[in-house]
């Protein structure tokens, strides 16, 4: 969990809340929490209160989007801290087209899957 420069937030067209994020999906917020820890989701602080945020793009509405979690594995491997996944997942990729969070929603995931790991190399 970071705090996110207002480069990356301006980035990311919208955030949900750890408790917004439990309902979505009907679970309990400590399995959200669980879920960051264990790098199926990322979450920053934001905002005044400096609360967890996550991007909204993520949330596929009751399940996590279908291919995010391989390609944060992918990303992690690579070297990436959460705010350069952020920030890769949702700057525009004239390749795909559109970013990759756009394309993972899109259920365009061995896409983005080919291009994190080209990435590595």
């Amino acid at each position: 969990m970071t705090e996110i420069d207002a480069k990356i937030d301006a980035l990311v067209p919208a955030w949900l809340t750890v408790p917004d994020i439990a309902e979505m999906l009907g679970v309990e917020v400590t399995r959200v929490r669980q879920l960051i820890k264990e790098g199926q989701l990322i979450a920053v602080r934001r905002g005044e209160n400096r609360a967890l945020h996550i991007p909204a793009a993520f949330i596929d509405e009751d399940k996590v989007v279908k291919g995010l979690v391989g390609t944060l594995t992918l990303l992690r491997d690579d070297g990436f801290t959460a705010e350069e996944m952020l920030e890769w997942l949702f700057t525009p990729d004239p390749s795909l087209p559109g970013t990759p969070a756009q394309a993972l929603s899109e259920n365009r995931g061995t896409e983005v899957k080919r291009r994190a790991q080209a990435l590595a190399v």
